[in-house]
């Protein structure tokens, strides 16, 4: 059954927008604050003397769960952060595309183009329509691909659409085409099956406070291991030319950037160790049971078209869209549900369409679906 008692989330709010920000169960939130109760007391030992060793620890211990070697990743505090330093890297000529879809993170999109205008480099975005089988996924994407492209770029799971695209064709089609293929993970780390190894891709990024439920500010960056000496950091500090070099330079660069609080970095193996210790398998079945239900419920109400295609692939496992009605406002709906009926929900508008996005976390149960479902009724009178 769900729990919401490890979590800290207030009582009065029915919270469906996990998918933004994640929560913290407490055993993971007092590590974390332990960290930093840690740190205060003896802050040079803590910093000077220990903190390469205890970041070795957590590297490692969320290396082996996304399925990649420890010195083929850091600790970033976002998963932008992190895109950004592999963009900034690249040394892109007039001309050459970065090939991506129409469905990309609003802040992927503006790093992307603040480097088109720098290099001279064009951002094609391949569109993708709701309904769209696996098939026709790959083939739209690969269509868009001409011989000036030198990146694809590709979300494994959107954030305003919710989709988990079928990234591992188009990142093998990618590879084998000499493409840089970068892939932002951040919806992925606990949420659906990650092995690194196993995908692929050159770079990837995923975001630990979300679906792993670990602080706010813990993300990673994968890197392939003969890319990782083009990369170059945001912020040289002393982990450029190291006095005490760990054994690799992609660690050492990227993973000290001066003082700042190592924490969030240092707790997530504590919210692996949560996760580990519940039947996560289950949980995740659970959720993804009582989201479809949900989003059928909804359309229902609506009378509106799924979003998703029927053709076998699990499109979405824990977020999930809905389309309302085209013509309402929806910064008044979001606001209506918050102020109205208390209930925490994303509601915007992409392209023509107005979506509601729900997620469905282990300490939710079904009242609080029913209450968004109540409260959509009330605000359409069906």
């Amino acid at each position: 059954m769900p729990d919401r008692a490890p979590f800290l989330l207030d009582p009065d709010v029915t919270f469906l927008n996990h998918g933004s920000f994640g929560a913290t169960p407490r055993p993971v939130f007092e590590a974390y604050q332990a960290l930093q109760l840690e740190m205060e007391r003896q802050p040079v030992r803590w910093l000077q003397r220990e903190a390469d060793g205890r970041l070795a620890v957590a590297r490692a211990r969320l290396a082996g769960f996304v399925g990649c070697h420890a010195d083929d990743l850091v600790y970033v505090p976002n998963p932008t952060t992190g895109i950004n330093m592999v963009v900034k890297s690249l040394r892109l000529a007039p001309g050459d595309e970065i090939l991506t879809t129409d469905h990309e993170y609003g802040a992927m999109d503006r790093t992307w183009r603040w480097m088109c205008r720098r290099s001279g480099a064009n951002y094609v975005r391949a569109h993708i329509p709701f309904g769209v089988s696996v098939d026709e996924f790959v083939e739209r994407v690969w269509r868009a691909r001409t011989a000036r492209t030198r990146v694809l770029f590709l979300s494994h799971m959107t954030s305003a659409t919710a989709m988990r695209f079928p990234v591992e064709e188009l990142v093998r089609r990618g590879r084998e085409a000499g493409l840089l293929t970068i892939v932002d993970g951040a919806h992925i780390p606990a949420h659906v099956p990650l092995d690194l190894g196993a995908l692929g891709c050159d770079v990837y990024t995923g975001a630990n406070h979300k679906w792993m439920c670990a602080p706010k500010g813990s993300a990673f960056l994968y890197a392939r291991r003969d890319l990782q000496p083009e990369l170059e950091p945001l912020v040289v500090s002393w982990g450029w030319e190291s006095d005490h070099p760990s054994g690799s330079e992609f660690v050492d660069r990227h993973e000290w950037q001066g003082t700042r609080d190592l924490a969030a970095f240092l707790a997530t193996p504590a919210a692996i160790d949560w996760i580990e210790g519940q039947d996560w398998a289950g949980v995740q079945r659970r959720c993804h049971a009582l989201l479809a239900e949900t989003c059928t419920r909804i359309d229902d109400l609506t009378g509106l078209d799924p979003v998703y295609a029927d053709d076998g692939f699990d499109w979405f496992a824990q977020l999930a869209v809905v389309r309302l009605p085209a013509g309402i406002d929806p910064i008044v709906v979001k606001q209506r549900l918050y102020d109205e009926h208390r209930i925490e929900v994303p509601v915007h508008r992409f392209g023509d369409d107005v979506l509601l996005r729900i997620s469905v976390a282990p300490y939710t149960v079904g009242d609080d679906v029913d209450a968004l479902v109540d409260a959509l009724r009330s605000l359409y009178g069906r």
